[in-house]
């Protein structure tokens, strides 16, 4: 819609799926990292609503193997997988995700993006708007929005009222001494830390039962550790507390609510990053085939970063 009421008329048509080829979603993975590999190409290559399409990746010999292992083409350039893709799923750096999601928007491709989409606001904003304009469908994977038992609680408790205050915990331990994390290579997640890399699956569970963020308050901890308060719209308060340099047997996550009905703990044996993912993929197809966009979508990617980069200039 423009800023008049007036519907806006799509740069590039949407694509749907081809009905004469294989009724199939044409999905091209960017990204060939140790998320890729584990959780985004095995899931597309065994999911039966998907045609899996091929691979891009920014180390062409990584590429490769990652198209081979599940009977793939690569492509040499990303601008060549949009043109042969219905969507694209990405497992990128978050801000080389932000600049290809953006340009595959703006061909017409849907968007199954990771989490944080960007780590600065502008470049969120820019996918966001990519879409919107593109008229493309989005979902952004936080994995325990798609993992049936987490998701499935949240909604429960989204549902209640009387919440009174909320806690969220992710401890990891990427980079604690000894570890063989396969992320601790990672030079975003080093630069970053965990407000950006785990902050963001605290934050999508909080937002809907909690209502939305209007205070951030941020301290640091022990190494990336990062402490948050968070004030919200319907008058709860939540805290959150974030760490890739934990101890291993510090190592956990959990979020547990309060309020008027008492206690409630979120389950956390969930059905694994794969069927998540594969999750994830259902609900880019209904948003493709309804139109309607999913609560997850890149404008909520959007609303994180904004959130994520008051905390950071709070610690600073």
């Amino acid at each position: 819609m423009s800023r008049e009421g007036t519907p806006t008329k799509p740069v590039h048509t949407p694509r749907r799926p081809d009905p004469e080829h294989t009724g199939r979603l044409r999905v091209g993975l960017l990204g060939t990292g140790p998320w890729a590999a584990a959780t985004h190409a095995p899931a597309l290559a065994g999911h039966p609503g998907v045609e899996f399409t091929g691979v891009w990746g920014r180390r062409p010999e990584a590429a490769g193997a990652l198209a081979a292992a599940h009977g793939v083409g690569v492509y040499a350039d990303p601008d060549a997988l949009f043109a042969d893709a219905d969507a694209v799923a990405v497992a990128l750096p978050p801000d080389v995700q932000a600049e290809l999601a953006a340009r595959a928007a703006g061909t017409g491709c849907h968007l199954l993006l990771d989490k944080p989409v960007a780590t600065g606001v502008a470049a969120a904003r820019r996918v966001a708007e990519a879409a919107r304009r593109s008229a493309v469908a989005s979902v952004v994977f936080l994995t325990l929005r798609f993992e049936r038992g987490a998701a499935a609680w949240i909604s429960e408790q989204a549902a209640l009222d009387g919440w009174f205050t909320g806690r969220a915990e992710w401890l990891g331990s990427v980079f604690a001494e000894d570890t063989d994390s396969p992320y601790r290579h990672s030079p975003w997640r080093r630069e970053r830390g965990a407000l950006w890399d785990v902050g963001p699956h605290a934050l999508s569970v909080l937002l809907p039962v909690l209502g939305e963020v209007t205070q951030v308050t941020a301290s640091r901890g022990p190494g990336d550790t990062t402490h948050l308060l968070l004030r919200h719209g319907q008058g709860a308060s939540s805290t959150v507390t974030l760490s890739l340099t934990a101890p291993p047997g510090a190592a956990g996550m959990g979020v547990e609510l309060r309020g008027t009905r008492g206690v409630s703990t979120m389950p956390t044996r969930g059905d694994g990053p794969v069927a998540a993912f594969g999750h994830a993929v259902d609900a880019l197809l209904d948003a493709v085939r309804t139109g309607v966009p999913h609560p997850c979508d890149a404008r909520f990617g959007l609303r994180l970063t904004e959130i994520l980069a008051v905390a950071e200039r709070s610690l600073t």
